[in-house]
């Protein structure tokens, strides 16, 4: 689809600079609000409507946060493509409400590694759900609006502003380029950590 209506969100960030402001605007905007976490307390203080995501999932977040958006629930929403029919009766069929907008950045895992962590404790800075999601939403930016970082937010709120709340193609396929550069990159920088340090 050419533009999307942005109608339901996950977040689930690491840098939470500017959170607040555009988790209201998405708010103000009648968009439903799923998040994780730190993310989930901190736009639970700012008074926002926001749904955790184990309510989605229906399992608590586990493994010391390890595992919490690894589920069905939560990938068949990324992924479904909203032009496929069979998709979207998919969904229906297992009641998975569908996501618009995936808004999401790693944990850094470069000041991790500037720490000197010994190898065991570094490989916990190390985002799993993170980049699995982003990659999902990236692939998927035909129907869905992936988020990988803080300076997108003013473009983003921009172009809903300019077009009733729906966001246009060109833009979800921009993000996805850069979503997929800014993961690749990431992973290069563990591949390089880990060839360097011994266990």
């Amino acid at each position: 689809m050419d533009f999307l209506p942005i109608r339901r969100a996950l977040l689930s960030v690491t840098d939470k600079s500017l959170l607040v402001e555009f988790a209201t605007f998405l708010a103000q905007n009648q968009v439903e609000l799923v998040s994780t976490g730190g993310t989930r307390r901190m736009l639970a203080e700012a008074e926002l409507p926001v749904t955790p995501v184990s309510d989605v999932t229906g399992f608590p977040e586990i493994l010391g946060g390890r595992v919490k958006t690894l589920h069905p629930n939560v990938h068949g929403g990324v992924l479904a493509d909203k032009d496929n029919p069979e998709h979207l009766e998919t969904l229906q069929q297992h009641e998975i409400k569908p996501f618009d907008l995936i808004c999401v950045n790693l944990y850094n895992f470069a000041d991790a590694a500037k720490k000197e962590l010994d190898l065991k404790q570094a490989v916990e800075e190390i985002d799993i759900g993170g980049p699995t999601m982003l990659r999902a939403a990236a692939k998927n930016f035909h129907s869905i609006l992936v988020v990988p970082g803080v300076s997108h937010y003013t473009a983003i709120m921009d172009e809903m502003r300019a077009n009733k709340g729906k966001v246009g193609l060109d833009l979800r396929r921009r993000l996805a380029a850069e979503t997929f550069g800014m993961v690749s990159e990431y992973d290069r920088m563990i591949s390089a950590y880990l060839t360097d340090h011994t266990a």
